[in-house]
């Protein structure tokens, strides 16, 4: 009984180990952190976005993405596309992440959402790629299906102005997010007439995802640290199982808070400090931002 017992190592296979899909889920929350934490570093840098005030971005924010929601031609668009660029240089950001994750959104909820309307059964138009042809056109209730089917040159060029939209709103959003810290953003939206309920509830999701993500993470690799060579079973026992407790443990979290919330005074209102005063280069930001909106609003 006081022999000690003695650890037992994976037997070498030959095979290359893989990371388990609990594994690959712990390294997205992971990578959730840092892309907060990034984003609170990106806000603190010098640049020319992070000078200005919040009120002046979320303005900005909104009136653009009505522009590009309105345009209904390219070239405009690409235009857009081209200022934000220049912004997003303007305040140093990293470019090269910053449009890998604009253009990601911009592929998945633009581009293939909207393909399958460039065929011909869909938007008729002159067929620019043919994709295949059928023994005769067939007609089903309302809807007629060609013998030659491929994309017409209008409904790829409707595919091409929903991807600029989608890529051009996540960039304009993803440059006010990455050059302004969440209480600013909070604290103008509240400036103007949000309300309170609204805010209340961005403010406890934002901070309730940031915890629960870096639970899971400090969970699992304290997991990783006491296993050697867990069965894929295994994992996916002790995940079914820590799901459960931080479920339990974010109730408990959630009750605490509100506990705490409503031992400070809380009594549904949100009260803030006073905003600081515009300074001269806010105001001509914002005379800036509304002159080139307005020339592509016209446009």
């Amino acid at each position: 009984m006081l022999e000690k017992p003695r650890l037992r190592f994976p037997e070498k296979t030959g095979k290359v180990s893989r990371p388990s899909f609990l594994e690959k889920g712990v390294r997205q929350f992971s990578k959730l952190i840092r892309t907060t934490y990034v984003q609170w570093e990106t806000a603190k840098q010098e640049g020319f976005s992070q000078r200005l005030d919040a009120r002046v971005k979320v303005l900005f924010l909104i009136f653009f993405l009505v522009i590009v929601s309105v345009k209904k031609d390219i070239l405009p668009e690409v235009l857009i596309g081209a200022f934000v660029f220049l912004l997003a240089a303007a305040s140093k950001l990293n470019l090269a992440g910053f449009y890998r994750r604009a253009l990601f959104f911009g592929f998945v909820f633009g581009f293939l959402i909207a393909l399958p309307s460039s065929l011909n059964i869909i938007t008729q138009g002159e067929v620019m790629i043919p994709l295949c042809k059928l023994s005769r056109p067939y007609d089903f209730w309302i809807y007629h299906v060609p013998a030659s089917i491929g994309m017409t040159r209008e409904g790829l060029l409707s595919v091409a102005l929903l991807t600029l939209r989608v890529v051009n709103s996540i960039s304009l959003s993803f440059l006010v997010i990455y050059t302004t810290s969440f209480p600013e953003i909070i604290r103008a939206l509240k400036i103007f007439k949000a309300p309170d309920a609204f805010l209340m509830v961005l403010t406890l999701t934002y901070k309730s995802i940031f915890i629960f993500a870096q639970g899971v993470e400090e969970m699992h690799l304290a997991k990783k640290g006491r296993t050697v060579g867990a069965a894929a079973s295994d994992a996916r026992t002790w995940a079914a199982g820590r799901m459960a407790i931080l479920f339990r443990k974010t109730r408990i979290r959630c009750e605490e808070v509100f506990m705490a919330m409503q031992g400070r005074g809380f009594s549904g209102e949100i009260v803030i400090y006073a905003p600081a005063k515009f300074t001269v280069p806010d105001l001509f930001a914002g005379l800036f931002f509304f002159v080139i909106g307005l020339g592509f609003l016209l446009w």
